[in-house]
């Protein structure tokens, strides 16, 4: 996989992409949004597989966490290296092949709002659309005062509510889509697995793989 495929890793996990153009005005359904947040700030753990697809078609698999509020874990299969981590406020990409760790403020990230202790959608978030399509909920928005960090698109199964996919829309109108499957909202994550402020923690990691 190419370097610059990873860094689109990165991109549809973690960092903020260009949002090119504000989305056409529409009637949203305040109703559904009312359930998207009950659901949202209802979770505590979330553990899935997620299969992550860039628009050129390249594709990669692997496991990820959600453990409310302040911490994520993206851990892609092998071949793949990089392993995506959020904690205490900030979102770290490593590259296990050259032990190189990247960090960036969680709050620049489209997914951070997934981690605040309490998520609203209004305010600092806009929400630009939802729209009932192929059986799913889309939600579309981005933050109030900063469109151009990018569009973040969350898809949810409605009966019962349950997220199901993302998609972040770059400058040059690019989709990065991540679908989850298998998902378990019983597992009971351990604390090391988000903690990178301790140096143990890379040492672990370059022995697990």
């Amino acid at each position: 996989m190419t370097r610059m495929f990873r860094r689109d890793l990165l991109g549809a996990v973690a960092l903020a992409s260009l949002f090119p153009a504000a989305a056409r005005a529409q009637t949203l359904d305040r109703a559904a949004l009312a359930r998207v947040e009950a659901y949202l700030n209802g979770i505590r753990v979330l553990r899935a597989r997620f299969l992550q697809v860039a628009q050129n078609g390249a594709s990669a698999q692997g496991t990820a966490w959600i453990w409310r509020p302040g911490r994520m874990r993206f851990d892609y299969d092998p071949p793949e290296p990089i392993l995506l981590v959020a904690s205490g406020g900030q979102v770290m990409m490593y590259d296990r092949e050259l032990r190189q760790p990247t960090t960036v403020p969680a709050s620049a990230t489209p997914l951070g709002l997934l981690l605040r202790p309490e998520i609203r959608l209004s305010g600092d978030i806009t929400v630009t659309a939802t729209e009932r399509r192929g059986g799913f909920l889309h939600v579309s928005l981005h933050r109030t005062n900063a469109a151009a960090e990018g569009r973040l698109t969350l898809t949810f199964q409605e009966e019962p509510m349950q997220l199901r996919q993302w998609t972040v829309l770059d400058a040059q109108g690019r989709e990065t889509r991540v679908t989850l499957y298998e998902i378990d909202t019983t597992a009971q994550p351990n604390a090391r697995m988000f903690d990178f402020n301790d140096p143990r923690f890379f040492d672990q990691e370059s022995r697990g793989r």
